[in-house]
């Protein structure tokens, strides 16, 4: 069993969970429920710098990476930073995040949120809704066709915005619909964790230019951007080089000076 197996054997049994606890009438009610969504498409289109921040504690692969930081702190540090995005992990077992951190960046800052979490359920968006995301991330590794056609379509429904991440051919040319706003292409195996750039490359070519192309982990170069804008990718999920650093919404300041000089 891979690493990504077991993510989600346990994240099914913790939907289950929260399901019995509260009920999807219930998330509808609460009052991010109804907040006009903010579009990350929009601003990766007039950016020059494509950033989309991270917020992550901790991973699989790298185990700690810093526990000590406030989200709230983060958030307004990348939005002054002029990320176009702020993504935030809600994984607790594995990431160390929850939906409190999702609430806290969108009490702190008024740029796009992504959910970054293993969904695999229905009830997964209705919560990224209620609790203030303007983004879902639906990850083709763990989902069948029909499963990214009913969720991506129910996030449409709601105004939320869908990114769908892909690792190799496969996924993609079973994954394109129109219900998908954007294409990440992760960068990190998630069976093996190993990271290679030449991924967003070799599959940038195959991504219809009616998406938005995103490249996904192992960046923490201006230089690799540079060299991934020549491939159409308008969008780079930068975390963990900005998160092991003590003032991330600095690092991520000075990275995009860098980027757009």
């Amino acid at each position: 069993m891979t690493i990504l197996d077991k993510i989600v054997k346990d994240k099914r049994k913790e939907v289950e969970l929260k399901k019995a606890i509260i009920s999807r009438l219930q998330l509808e009610k609460m009052p991010l429920f109804n907040k006009v969504t903010i579009s990350l498409v929009g601003k990766l289109n007039t950016s020059k710098s494509g950033i989309i921040a991270e917020h992550k504690r901790r991973s699989p692969s790298k185990s700690e990476i810093n526990q000590n930081l406030n989200v709230y702190d983060v958030a307004s540090g990348y939005e002054a930073a002029g990320a176009c995005g702020m993504s935030v992990l809600t994984d607790a077992k594995y990431f160390g995040g929850s939906l409190d951190d999702l609430v806290l960046a969108r009490a702190s800052c008024n740029i796009p949120l992504l959910r970054k979490e293993f969904i695999i359920d229905e009830y997964q968006i209705i919560e990224a809704k209620a609790h203030g995301a303007d983004v879902i991330l639906l990850i083709a590794a763990i989902l069948k066709k029909k499963e990214i056609k009913r969720f991506s379509e129910l996030a449409k429904s709601l105004n939320l915005q869908v990114l769908l991440e892909v690792h190799n051919e496969q996924e993609l040319q079973q994954s394109l619909m129109p219900s998908i706003d954007m294409l990440g292409v992760n960068n990190r195996d998630l069976k093996t964790f190993n990271v290679s750039i030449e991924t967003s490359k070799s599959l940038s070519a195959l991504i219809p230019n009616d998406f938005i192309k995103i490249s996904e982990s192992g960046i923490s170069s201006t230089e690799v951007i540079k060299d991934l804008k020549a491939f159409g990718y308008k969008g780079f999920l930068i975390g963990e080089n900005f998160m092991k650093t003590n003032n991330p919404g600095e690092s991520a300041s000075q990275f995009i000076k860098q980027l757009e000089s």
